[in-house]
């Protein structure tokens, strides 16, 4: 189970001439809501109103449902979100027919129904989030820092700080201190610390010198 955006990029995790494990998408209710919310602020528009109502209810529910098991996660989605997403997709066909297809509205629309299964997925699985906004503010760093990394110099260089930056945030989702933590791994590394034993110094264990 891969929780993503709507990037096209994906897909290839799920193409069928894909060999490897089988990988299960689940899309972003954050990102649907966003194309209706961007509507709204155009002015007055009813139908993208109600969508944005709609989903504001599926987040009442997940408020309620945080902090609990996956198991109860997914009892109290199957007892509470489904029969709201089922309303909604009625909504929604009903909604597609009248509206046009090329319009802010219609696209927006067309956007929700495209991924309409994988915004659906989160409710028969309690261990998948109504959205990757978790995901999203801990790479934000990565992605405002771009800029910076197009001065890497050459690809080794871009790829040393690829490397870099994964283990920062790494260290950051283990509550371990990033400086001291790459201190400690740089000094056990040319102190002479063993390539077979490099599992040690990972963020998540104990730095073993």
């Amino acid at each position: 189970m891969l929780q993503v955006d709507g990037y096209a990029g994906y897909n290839r995790l799920i193409a069928p001439d894909r060999v490897g494990s089988d990988i299960r998408l689940a899309y972003c209710w954050a990102h649907a809501r966003r194309k209706l919310v961007e509507i709204t602020r155009a002015g007055a528009t009813p139908i993208a109103e109600d969508g944005v109502k709609r989903i504001g209810e599926l987040y009442r529910i997940e408020a309620e449902l945080r902090g609990l098991d996956a198991e109860a996660r997914r009892a109290g989605r199957q007892a509470q979100s489904v029969p709201l997403i089922a309303d909604m997709r009625t909504w929604l066909m009903l909604h597609r027919a009248r509206v046009a297809g090329k319009s802010p509205l219609g696209e927006a629309l067309a956007y929700v129904a495209k991924y309409w299964d994988g915004l659906c997925v989160y409710l028969t699985d309690g261990r998948v989030e109504i959205d990757n906004n978790s995901v999203e503010r801990t790479i934000r760093p990565i992605a405002l820092n771009r800029k910076n990394a197009l001065f890497a110099g050459h690809d080794a260089g871009a790829e040393n700080w690829a490397i870099i930056a994964s283990l920062i945030e790494t260290c950051k989702l283990n509550a371990v201190d990033p400086y001291a933590y790459l201190a400690r791994a740089l000094a056990a590394i040319v102190n002479g610390h063993k390539q077979s034993r490099i599992g040690e110094l990972l963020p998540w264990n104990n730095l073993v010198v």
